[in-house]
């Protein structure tokens, strides 16, 4: 067994509370998601929908006190219903480091492909961005799916003009 293997099977044990994100989980997702200072940050308002709009395409990981502590946001692509786009991974920084990222990332894919629709994840990670690169390269090596790279928008799109490019992974195949 890898280390990354041996980090997320003790975060399974440690982080047992994986949960439906509840609307009342929107202001302490948005404090993770802003305090994460790596995340591109919505407004309030947007993670309050999320977690009433595309709660069962999300998780949440609940602390000893039902805080939230940690997420995934995700949605299934319009066009594509095979496959779900992870929209944002972040930890509260005092649980960073322990494998948590990966039991969500693990609990969200058993929560969408139990219906058998969901066939690939879909997400974007900035190059420099070394966490979710690791994040999202494991989960395919621990799955034995292929992951494939390709910059999809490049960086010149954005309206602030500093944006660097937001590189597509496409897992697949995933199940649960």
């Amino acid at each position: 067994m890898t280390a990354a293997q041996e980090d997320l099977v003790r975060a399974r044990s440690e982080f047992p509370e994986i949960d439906t994100p509840r609307v009342e989980d929107g202001a302490a997702i948005w404090r993770i998601a802003r305090d994460s200072e790596v995340l591109d940050l919505n407004s309030s308002y947007s993670y309050l929908l999320w977690c009433r709009d595309f709660a069962e395409t999300s998780v949440v990981a609940r602390g000893s006190d039902g805080e939230p502590i940690g997420f995934v946001t995700g949605y299934l692509r319009p066009s594509r219903p095979e496959a779900l786009v992870v929209w944002q991974v972040a930890v509260d920084g005092a649980h960073r480091g322990r494998g948590l990222a990966g039991v969500l990332l693990d609990a969200l894919t058993a929560k969408v492909t139990a219906g058998g629709v969901v066939r690939e994840i879909e997400t974007t990670v900035a190059p420099d961005n070394t966490a979710s690169d690791r994040l999202f390269s494991s989960y395919a090596e621990r799955h034995g799916a292929s992951l494939k790279r390709e910059v999809l928008f490049d960086g010149g799109l954005f309206p602030e003009g500093t944006h660097q490019p937001e590189v597509l992974y496409r897992i697949s195949p995933v199940s649960a």
